[in-house]
């Protein structure tokens, strides 16, 4: 990977640290890479998503080397909502922030993306769009993996699943319940030439659900 990366403020570098800290202590993140490796290469991460605490996981399971340089994608609306998310957002994580209103945006998303990318940077992202908190262990994946994976053909999709932190972070909750957290990284996937948009978020899709700890005991 390459390009410039901004180095977050010394008071978001020392949150960060706290937070790895904090995460591994209460979930005893555990990463398993399964048909990838922790290498240097550029990745787009695509996850399950059952809790804001999400791409925290993913980003401490992460080596340091990759950390550094692997931003999340999260909802504008809610990190800009307080000082304290925005601090947070911006400065301890570098979040690329979206607006996820069609109405109000006045910045495209997969620019947005694309832009970070084209800085030499990974992406954690997540397809649904929104936090399931339905008995489904996926929800339809949104177009905009697809119209991103169409955008950087050439950088990697990698399938991660986080399992067991929406029982840590049960929605409505403040005080996480400690339990252990695994992330699964999976073989990375490509957009194939001709493929169609609903031919590749399926596949998408189930390479995500071949992660999860129900599919491996089938």
């Amino acid at each position: 990977m390459s390009g410039p990366q901004a180095r977050p403020p010394f008071a978001g570098r020392i949150v960060q640290a706290v937070v790895i800290v904090f995460a591994r202590f209460i979930t005893a993140t555990r990463g398993r890479w399964e048909g990838v490796a922790p290498i240097d290469e550029q990745r787009i991460y695509f996850a399950n998503h059952v809790s804001h605490g999400d791409f925290v996981l993913i980003w401490t399971a992460l080596p340091r080397r990759l950390r550094s340089r692997t931003r999340p994608v999260a909802g504008s609306d809610y990190w800009l909502k307080s000082s304290l998310r925005r601090f947070i957002g911006r400065d301890v994580f570098n979040a690329v922030l979206i607006d996820r209103n069609r109405d109000t945006r006045m910045d495209d998303p997969i620019v947005q993306m694309s832009d970070a990318l084209d800085a030499g940077e990974s992406l954690i992202v997540f397809p649904e769009g929104t936090r399931n908190t339905t008995e489904a262990p996926l929800l339809a994946f949104k177009s905009g993996l697809y119209h991103l994976a169409t955008a950087r053909r050439s950088v990697a999709l990698v399938p991660v699943w986080i399992d067991n932190l929406n029982r840590v972070m049960p929605k409505g909750e403040f005080v996480p319940i400690p339990l252990i957290c695994t992330v699964t990284f999976g073989a990375a996937l490509h957009l194939g030439e001709s493929e169609a948009k609903q031919a590749f978020l399926t596949r998408a899709e189930e390479a995500l659900l071949a992660l999860s700890p129900k599919a491996n005991t089938l």
